[in-house]
């Protein structure tokens, strides 16, 4: 017996941001934008919005769809570099909402992986369900970034998305999550960061008048290594399961530059018909990237029974993770 997803679901906010838009706010243009990542729109979300609310409302479809009430989840895990705040989790605050309301209530906790945080849960809820530690884990990705974007930088606020995804892992006796391969390289974190709001750099007026609390990021040494991390995860976890690229139907990168992911599909020597992009519409959205990315593939049909899908991301920490799953 194998876990696999047994419901993949995802959220896109109502509000949508294209290049157009951006060239009305910052110095750039559309002709840029696309050429240089491959970015025509992305989703913001509302102003009553948080990143718990946007991961509730992916969650109860997700359930929904495979009949399981909220409390029948033996375990919840959100993704996100977002968080609604420093503490409680946002994933206590999904369960909240979600209407559970009991002292032994399921664990719920966050994973803080950068745009990796998906692949992250889905190990670990792998593991948990594989255990028998739990029946069903539900593992959601969610950003609300437009919230931690300087928009004076067009570096950065032309490529970020909102949105969520979530899977319901369980125990399946067809397909299921073959492998799971994780890795970070600390040493280069400072490349991708958001420098205050924590104990090294509390708010101060200091922070907010340098910029502090926003995203920076060394634009050339994240596309460097993101590069060499995704083909480095990809080709060790094909050697693990014993595929090749020839067995992948569908290749799932972290949507973060169409340079990256060509770059990728090039070195695994994978076509580009057979790698799912959904960056034009959304942005690089973190960590509902790669679930968010597989349900737009899912409700155009093009994802049948059978099909092996490799996934792979790269984000803040820096971390990487690769995962190979049988639909």
């Amino acid at each position: 017996m194998r876990a696999g997803i047994l419901s993949l679901t995802s959220y896109t906010p109502e509000r949508v941001m294209t290049n157009a838009d951006l060239e009305k706010i910052v110095d750039t243009s559309d002709e840029w934008i696309v050429t240089r990542t491959g970015i025509r729109e992305r989703h913001i979300v509302a102003d009553d919005q948080a990143t718990s609310d946007i991961s509730v409302i992916c969650a109860r479809e997700a359930l929904e769809n495979v009949g399981l009430a909220p409390e029948d989840v033996g375990c919840y895990i959100l993704a996100t570099a977002t968080p609604d705040m420093l503490f409680p989790s946002t994933a206590c605050l999904v369960t909240a909402k979600l209407g559970i309301d009991k002292l032994d209530g399921p664990p719920a906790f966050d994973i803080a992986a950068g745009c990796t945080g998906f692949i992250y849960g889905l190990s670990q809820a792998k593991s948990y369900v594989e255990s028998g530690m739990y029946e069903h884990v539900v593992v959601i990705g969610a950003e609300s970034l437009s919230r931690i974007l300087d928009w004076n930088d067009r570096n950065t606020c032309v490529l970020f998305g909102d949105g969520a995804g979530c899977a319901v892992v369980g125990k399946t006796d067809e397909g299921g999550i073959m492998d799971c391969l994780l890795g970070s390289w600390g040493a280069g974190g400072h490349h991708l960061t958001l420098p205050a709001g924590g104990s090294l750099n509390p708010a101060s007026q200091e922070t907010i008048d340098n910029r502090m609390h926003y995203v920076h990021m060394d634009g050339s040494d994240v596309f460097k290594f993101a590069v060499r991390a995704m083909g480095l995860g990809c080709k060790q976890i094909l050697k693990r399961t014993g595929l090749s690229p020839d067995d992948v139907d569908w290749f799932v990168p972290h949507q973060a530059n169409i340079r990256i992911i060509e770059s990728a599909a090039k070195r695994l020597d994978i076509e580009m018909d057979r790698v799912l992009i959904s960056l034009d519409m959304i942005g690089n959205t973190s960590a509902a990237s790669v679930p968010m990315t597989i349900d737009y593939a899912q409700k155009k049909n093009l994802i049948k029974k059978g099909d092996k899908l490799l996934m792979v991301a790269f984000g803040a920490g820096l971390t990487w993770g690769a995962s190979v799953v049988e639909w």
